[in-house]
């Protein structure tokens, strides 16, 4: 039986002579139309490598309290696997705890599922492709077939027969590298970029105080890089980094990332997803592929309550959900449960930041339910039946990205959390003038930003065992996080 390190050295050796076989083998053709040997489609040339677990089965382990890292039942698991050089530490994780447990056998070899050919062209392969129909290639080699990418195994749906292999991971190969490409595609980094702790926003001045923040970190606490959206790149401490942001192309990118990279990928990533639920849902659907610790969500809301100022916070413990964008996947009647660890995490952050505890710290922060709608425009029309939800769900904020976040991560089996900021009560004429506006912005995104920072700390702090909540796995999971 091969050892991890060896499991682990066989995937990136099968997945990198595949990579490179179906490259040369695409450019040869758009050359000189040089067609591939017919049995490439049929040996495993072009395929993804295949990780295969077998547990012949034994005895539970003692402690019963993880989430994840646990064998059901004795049989053949598998998965295949995408970029195992990026996902290495993860693969090691999760194969280190099951072997400690568990007396179980592994195996590696080329699976059936081939790589689309679009997923190992760089922008070298590309120039030399210019002008050749990718249609015309699609033909002859492996292309994105969206029937065979989908989220069957979060959504519990099963496809297989009894006698198939159980599946390992939530996520295939075929569906990682999907994720993979948008991913680069939606933020304008290269994925190799991102951590496993993830700040959303959907205001970019966030963006301008976490630049500023992470710069100054740089050579402390091990970390080693800031990167972000069009090319930014820091690897010494800098003052005032957001001016680098300028001389960069980050406005060209839908929802721009900056991830100030940390030891084994647990540093902190930013991404300004924009505002509305459907950014919310795109953004969580791809960055789940890489096996994130936690993602929180930061950014404005409307508070409906009289007792709210602009500038309090609102700590989720519950949503409405009626941004409609997941209604398909996760039925709107599944409930959305607040984390615990997420939860104090966030809160005993608002208390350092802002110096308050006690009966004073709910003068500035209340922690009630949120809702999430999709018409930004809701008081343009009739709004006595929004307005009576809101009041028959006890809302005390209103957003469009939160809900989603929040049960995609349910979905995605990643923990979740959200603190958002009153700026505006439309329900009682409380709008933000121009003056008061920049003023505000100034002051409180800085403080917002601060908190989100220290939660994801606290959360880093955590033992993964405690921080990855048994609620969000079903009765039947799979062994991987």
């Amino acid at each position: 039986m091969e050892s991890i390190e060896q499991t682990l050295d066989r995937l990136e050796k099968i997945y990198d002579a595949a990579v490179e076989r179906l490259r040369e083998d695409v450019i040869a053709f758009g050359r000189e139309r040089e067609l591939p040997a017919p049995e490439r489609r049929h040996d495993g040339s072009y395929a993804y490598p295949e990780l295969r677990l077998r547990f012949r089965g034994g005895d539970q382990p003692a402690d019963r309290n993880r989430a994840f890292g646990r064998l059901n039942a004795p049989g053949l698991y598998t998965t295949t696997v995408t970029r195992p050089e990026l996902f290495r530490d993860y693969l090691r994780e999760q194969l280190e705890l099951i072997s400690e447990n568990y007396e179980v056998e592994l195996e590696v070899g080329s699976s059936k599922q081939e790589i689309p050919f679009p997923y190992v062209l760089d922008g070298g392969a590309g120039a030399e492709l210019a002008g050749v129909d990718p249609n015309l290639i699609a033909r002859h080699f492996p292309s994105t077939e969206l029937a065979d990418i989908g989220d069957e195994l979060a959504d519990g749906i099963v496809l297989e027969n009894d006698d198939d292999p159980i599946p390992l991971s939530l996520f295939d190969g075929l569906r990682t590298d999907f994720s993979l490409a948008r991913l680069a595609h939606y933020t304008g980094t290269s994925t190799d970029h991102f951590q496993r702790f993830i700040l959303f926003t959907n205001y970019h001045r966030y963006v301008d105080e976490f630049v500023d923040w992470a710069g100054a970190q740089l050579g402390s606490n091990g970390y080693t890089a800031l990167a972000g959206a069009g090319g930014m790149m820091l690897t010494e401490q800098t003052d005032n980094a957001r001016a680098q942001l300028s001389d960069t192309a980050w406005r060209r990118h839908q929802m721009p990332a900056y991830h100030l990279v940390g030891p084994n990928r647990e540093g902190i990533t930013l991404v300004n997803i924009g505002v509305g639920p459907s950014n919310a849902k795109t953004i969580t659907d791809h960055v789940a592929v890489l096996r994130s610790h936690a993602w929180l969500m930061l950014g404005h809301c409307a508070g409906l309550r009289n007792s709210q100022k602009l500038g309090d916070y609102v700590l989720a413990h519950g949503y409405v959900r009626e941004d409609h964008v997941l209604d398909a996947d996760l039925p709107p009647w599944v409930p959305i449960p607040p984390l615990a660890e997420v939860q104090v995490a966030l809160e005993q952050a608002v208390e350092e930041v802002t110096g308050l505890a006690g009966y004073e710290l709910k003068r500035v922060m209340r922690t009630g339910t949120v809702a999430s709608i999709d018409n930004r425009n809701w008081e343009l029309r009739d709004h006595r039946e929004p307005v009576q939800r809101f009041s028959q769900s006890r809302a005390i904020g209103l957003d469009m990205e939160s809900a989603t976040i929040a049960a995609n991560g349910f979905r995605f089996r990643v923990p979740y959390g959200t603190l958002l900021c009153v700026s505006d009560k439309p329900l009682h004429g409380e709008l933000k003038l121009p003056g008061m506006a920049t003023d505000f912005y100034k002051r409180q995104v800085a403080q917002h930003l601060k908190i989100g920072i220290a939660a994801m700390e606290k959360l880093r702090a955590m033992p993964r065992e405690r921080l990855h909540s048994r609620k969000l796995r079903s009765f039947a999971e799979t062994a991987f996080q």
